[in-house]
């Protein structure tokens, strides 16, 4: 019987399709069940199969945890079962910030209480798809889609706790009938390099697609991939063994400098399943050690793939490597393949339809290549980022944005184990770099450099602060500072400006909104700023065209948000804009001859106001404009009081920081539009905001 596949939430008969989500949910709470039966002992619930990790005895609750506090978020359940035990169990997978891996703070519960606790959910869970509310299709946003978020869920940690079972000592597993090897093996096959066409891609899902996904699946991608070259086969353990008796464990030359950290700690010398015997290798399967079978794939994390094909790029002189995401879903695309069929059983080692463990890589074909689904995932050069559109679903906020850190990287196609929305071909799971699934790898030879998208979402406070300024949301009705900013500046250059639009420099431009705003005008627009991590916010835009941060919700709770240039209408300028660090009390000659000089919420904060001032002529074109904005909040933190130019009494009289402006610029200025008030509103938290008012005023440079 096969293995319910991800059910289609759309259709006639919503009876009906209750039914089969309730059949699909007890079949994955079986089998993921039936998986622990191959736990020999209690010490095998408790005991760490690798200190990165909790023990299963946190797996085996932790996935009926998440089904309870899923639903009560979701308001399909207004009570809990254990709220002790939902505590618990409810994260620490993964070396994050949150995770809590210290066993001193933990009182595990009995093995048996984590069983009757698990029956309880069943039993909960079950009443929940008969009797919630159920209309077809189901959507993103409906709080039935907690359901199959909990299914999946499930389906996933079948995989990560089968890879943990594996790492146990043998004398704490004992072999299941429901989760019998391959026994098959053969010849290793020479392995050829296969043509891949170049063509597109296209990724990325719509909210609207009636069928269950994780967030980082929505969105959209395209782009242009050259031709390549592919290995026929996986990398075979027969092939790796040249890489393991030729040194290359010992070869500090082909290991990355994160890698080559990893292999010296872990002490490693050969693939972790592999298990010397003798004068030969076994290999430990999850639940025994047979002897090695050379002709299925090696299974490696990905500092290993990668030292291999650094090693195998020097020996064949190729430009080998790990494949892209975007060239292995060139790959998929030139098999020709389709998801694992509804009522049959998948052509490809997936999905649990054959084995519980890898088979010989000459087993299944697709086209001319073989295993580009199934086996073991493929390691891939792409450190996983999100598609432009990305939202987070706001019942798993920390599904995928943990992993936007540039350290974990994508894996592709899926292993024997890997159900339901893991053997889609739009699936997008990552891991990092060091850390073991059922991986191995592909490598292709291709001239094309590596694609990189970083996919770090900036979370200082001070700069999401500034990106929500300039490119979020407006806050009470008072429009975007910087964007109006510019727009006035534009205007008045228009009016008054006696030079054409040139060139423009945005002096203080933090994040960079009032840049790509003027480079609607001006031929190049140079944005410069004291802050080199407000600079490299403006650099990302340019270069990648949009930019994610964290938005401070209360206390330690954050928003995940996304701009793009094209969300704004900018793409089309980014390639007029530069951006530089630089001290608006002393600039680099290199800024020079500008048509437009804009200083929005400046000079007070420059040390030295007046020295800015009194050279800024210098920085500009005859009849050009230089525009300043200020709300003249004179602090002694910012600028010494002796610096100030305004703001106090002066002869006994108010001088105000417009005289400062008049006796300061007058000489080579003449005040041509201004002073006029400019509100804006900045964010901190979701209740607390800024409200402040910046005074702008237009000087233009006489003629000399």
């Amino acid at each position: 019987m096969l293995f319910p596949r991800t059910p289609l939430l759309a259709g006639p008969d919503p009876e009906a399709k209750r039914e089969e989500i309730r059949t699909c949910f007890h079949a994955t709470f079986d089998r993921y069940e039936s998986l622990f039966g191959a736990l020999a002992s209690d010490e095998a619930y408790y005991r760490k199969a690798i200190s990165l990790r909790h023990p299963l005895i946190f797996y085996l609750g932790h996935t009926a945890t998440f089904f309870i506090n899923k639903f009560i978020l979701a308001g399909l359940i207004d009570s809990r079962i254990d709220p002790k035990l939902e505590s618990m169990f409810a994260v620490g997978v993964d070396e994050m910030s949150w995770d809590d891996l210290d066993e001193a703070n933990y009182d595990w519960p009995p093995v048996e209480a984590v069983w009757a606790y698990r029956r309880k959910v069943r039993a909960v869970v079950d009443r929940v798809i008969r009797e919630a509310p159920l209309s077809l299709p189901v959507g993103w946003n409906d709080p039935f889609w907690a359901v199959m978020m909990g299914i999946e869920h499930e389906r996933i940690h079948l995989e990560t706790s089968s890879v943990l079972i594996r790492q146990h000592p043998l004398r704490l597993v004992r072999p299941q009938s429901d989760w019998q090897p391959c026994r098959q093996t053969g010849p290793v096959p020479a392995n050829e390099l296969v043509r891949i066409p170049a063509g597109k891609v296209s990724l990325g899902r719509q909210l609207d697609d009636p069928i269950y996904g994780w967030d980082n699946e929505y969105g959209r991608h395209e782009a242009q991939v050259a031709e390549f070259q592919a290995a026929r086969y996986l990398t075979t353990n027969g092939e790796f063994l040249a890489f393991v008796e030729g040194g290359g464990y010992a070869d500090d030359s082909v290991w990355e400098e994160e890698g080559l950290g990893w292999r010296k700690f872990a002490r490693a010398e050969h693939p972790t399943f592999w298990v010397p015997d003798g004068s030969g290798w076994k290999l430990r399967l999850m639940t025994e050690e047979v002897a090695m079978p050379w002709d299925w794939p090696v299974e490696t994390n990905y500092h290993e793939a990668k030292a291999f094909c650094n090693w195998k790029a020097r020996e064949t002189g190729q430009a080998l490597r790990l494949p892209t995401e975007d060239e292995w879903n060139r790959l998929y695309d030139h098999a020709g393949l389709a998801d694992v069929p509804a009522d049959a059983p998948a052509d490809a080692n997936l999905h649990l339809d054959h084995w519980a463990s890898s088979c010989p890589v000459t087993h299944f074909a697709h086209g001319e290549l073989h295993d580009v689904v199934g086996n073991v995932w493929q390691w891939c050069e792409t450190p996983t980022y999100p598609f432009e559109g990305f939202q987070v679903h706001p019942l798993y906020d920390d599904f995928t944005t943990p992993t936007f850190d540039d350290r974990h990287n994508m894996i592709k196609g899926g292993a024997w184990v890997s159900a339901g929305n893991e053997s889609r071909h739009v699936s997008r799971y990552a891991f990092r770099r060091h850390f073991f699934q059922h991986a191995g790898f592909r490598y292709v030879v291709a001239d094309a450099p590596v694609g990189y998208v970083s996919s770090n979402y900036e979370s200082d406070a001070l700069l999401s602060q500034y990106a929500e300024f300039h490119y979020g949301e407006t806050y009470f009705g008072v429009p975007n500072f910087p964007q109006a900013v510019a727009r006035h500046a534009i205007e008045a250059f228009g009016r008054h400006a006696r030079t054409a639009p040139g060139c423009a420099l945005d002096l203080g431009c933090a994040t960079g909104r009032a840049s790509f705003e003027l480079a609607r005008l001006f031929d190049r627009v140079t944005g410069v700023d004291f802050s080199a991590r407000f600079i490299n916010a403006g650099v990302k835009l340019a270069s990648q065209g949009m930019l994610r941060y964290t938005l401070q919700d209360e206390g330690e709770l954050v928003f995940y948000r996304e701009c793009s240039l094209a969300g704004l209408g900018l793409d089309q300028v980014a390639d007029k804009v530069d951006f530089s660090q630089g001290d608006a009390c002393n600039l680099k000659p290199v800024f020079s001859n500008y048509d437009l000089i804009v200083a929005a919420n400046l000079i007070d904060r420059l040390y030295s106001p007046g020295k800015f001032l009194g050279s800024v002529h210098e920085r500009l074109n005859p009849g050009g404009l230089l525009v300043l904005c200020s709300p003249y909040t004179w602090l002694e933190e910012h600028t010494r009081r002796d610096e100030w130019i305004g703001g106090f009494k002066k002869d006994g009289e108010r001088y105000t920081t417009l005289d400062g402006l008049k006796d300061l610029l007058g000489v080579r200025f003449e005040l041509v539009d201004g002073p006029l008030e400019l509100p804006f509103v900045i964010r901190e938290t979701r209740r607390k905001f800024q409200h402040t008012l910046s005074e702008m005023t237009v000087w233009r440079l006489r003629g000399e």
